[in-house]
This record gives C-alpha cells, sequence and structure tokens, in this order.
C-alpha cells in the first residue's frame, strides 16, 4: 500500500489534529460558511434488526440523520438511547447550536450533515468510489467488508483490533489470512465463539492495525482510540456509517483510511450501492 499522491494527497492532509478541535474548526467559521446560519430541515430515525440467513446471531442498532440541504449526516445509537423529543429538538435547529446538543449523537450527525454539506464524498475531496453489487443483506454485507479490509496494509499473519463487530468483517480478515482480536462494548461472542473484548485500549499494543466502526464517535471511545493508536504508531482505519464525512477530515491525524458509507446504508435495499474510500492507495 502507498500513500495517496495529487489531488487526493491533498484532499487527505488532515482538516484538525483532533475531533475536538474539527468541531472548533467548524465553529469558527474555517471549514465553511458559519454554521449558525444553517438549519437543519428534516430529521429522522432509522431503526433496524437484522439476523442474516445462515448466520447464528443478530443485531440491532439506532441511526440518527439529519437533512441539511442535499445532505445528509448520521450517528448511530444503542436502541432505546435517544429519548423520543430528540428528533423534533433538531428540526429547524441550526447547526452551531445543536453542535453543542446534550446529547453525543445528536453532535455527531449535526457535524457529520455539515461536512457532509460542504465537503461531500467527491473525487475532489479525496473521495475514491467503490461500487457495492444488488445482492441479499449477507451478500451486499460482505461487499462491503472486503471494501473495507482492501483498506489495511497488514501481511498475512498480522494481527488486526477490531472495534465494533461486525461477522462479515471478521470473515473477510479470515480469508486474507489476518487473525484478529474482536472488541465491542457489550462484550459477547463472535459467530464462531470467540469472546469479544470490551476494553480496546489494553489489546491495541499487541496488534499490528486497528480497524473501528464510526460508532466510536458517537459512544466517546474514538478520540482515547485515535490517541493511542498514533503513539504507538499502529494504522487505524475507519468504516464509517456514523460520521461518514468526518472522518476523512481526520486522515494524518491518527486515522490511516476510512471507508465512508454515508446514508442510506446498504442493510435498507436489495439494489447496487456505493461505498467512499479514503487514505490509501489499493
Amino acid at each position: 500500500m502507498t500513500a495517496p499522491t495529487g489531488t487526493a494527497a491533498a484532499a487527505a492532509t488532515a482538516t484538525a489534529s483532533s475531533y475536538h478541535q474539527l468541531v472548533e474548526r467548524v465553529l469558527g467559521g474555517h471549514a465553511g460558511p458559519d454554521p449558525r446560519g444553517l438549519r437543519v430541515t428534516v430529521a429522522f430515525t432509522t431503526r433496524q434488526a437484522v439476523r442474516h440467513d445462515g448466520r447464528g446471531g443478530g443485531y440491532r442498532n439506532e441511526v440518527l440523520s439529519l437533512r441539511l440541504g442535499g445532505a445528509v449526516g448520521s450517528c448511530a445509537a444503542e436502541p432505546g438511547e435517544l429519548p423520543d423529543g430528540a428528533v423534533e429538538e433538531c428540526v429547524g435547529a441550526d447547526v452551531g447550536s445543536l453542535l453543542a446538543h446534550a446529547l453525543p449523537p445528536v453532535r455527531v450527525a449535526a457535524l457529520d450533515a455539515y461536512l457532509m454539506h460542504v465537503r461531500p464524498h467527491v473525487p475532489e475531496n479525496g473521495a475514491r468510489p467503490c461500487p457495492l453489487p444488488a445482492g441479499t443483506s449477507l451478500e451486499k454485507s460482505r461487499a462491503r467488508a472486503r471494501a473495507v479490509v482492501e483498506l489495511l496494509g497488514t501481511a498475512p499473519g498480522g494481527t488486526v483490533l477490531v472495534v465494533g463487530v461486525v461477522n462479515s468483517l471478521l470473515e473477510a480478515l479470515r480469508a486474507r489470512g489476518l487473525a484478529y482480536v474482536p472488541c465491542d462494548l457489550k462484550g459477547g461472542t463472535t459467530e464462531w465463539g470467540e469472546p469479544v473484548r470490551t476494553d480496546a485500549l489494553a489489546e491495541l499494543e499487541r496488534c499490528d492495525a486497528v480497524l473501528a466502526s464510526g460508532m466510536t464517535l458517537g459512544n466517546g471511545t474514538f478520540e482515547p482510540l485515535r490517541e493511542q493508536a498514533l503513539r504507538h504508531g499502529v494504522p487505524l482505519v475507519m468504516f464509517a456509517q456514523t460520521g461518514s464525512a468526518v472522518l476523512p477530515r481526520l486522515i494524518g491525524a491518527g486515522v490511516s483510511a476510512v471507508c465512508a458509507e454515508p446514508y442510506p446504508f446498504f442493510w435498507l435495499d436489495g439494489g447496487p450501492g456505493t461505498v467512499h474510500r479514503y487514505g490509501a492507495a489499493l
């Protein structure tokens, strides 16, 4: 794997040194128009329960999405975490006020919507589109997983810390000859009965790379993970439905590459889709 060049290299340079500095730059008007002058027109939640054919277990989650002009920003939350009034509070509110909202998913979704509005997923901003074929939920999950793990530069035999367990990603890592340490705040076991760790930071030093979900933005675990990966020189690759427009702005500040998947997500229908990859030449 080589570094990006030309326009992609310039676009992959970190916009900020941390998530918090990125928020400050947006609020300060350094990333585009004043967010206090931009209002959310539509807010909605998407709830899902998934059990793919042939898989023994399933999962549930809930996603808050905010529309700003033609852009949609999203942040996943644990089921039941978002109060009923959260959607109504966001509609008509200016982005600046939502960046200071009491609920972390609202803050992240607002930042994602703003950055999708000013830095959409186009080649001029460093994005490389990767098509996902039509298919069943499992076929599309596996296709996305392949698109994600191709961003890893880890040689066969290496070990990857996976933060936010997705069984299709673990399957794709196995296919590439990579070992992994599954980690998720919920704990439990993988499809193959492997124990899921709950403390990612305790596992990072023994791994050659980290593959982490954008959900870490919403639950407050992203910054400690980014800081430790940067400190130890461990590549950090993000797969992002949550914060798909946020995380590319942190490539070069601890984030190595991003597979960005804005709304609508692959699990919403059986048709073809697109993810956008940043930060690693394939």
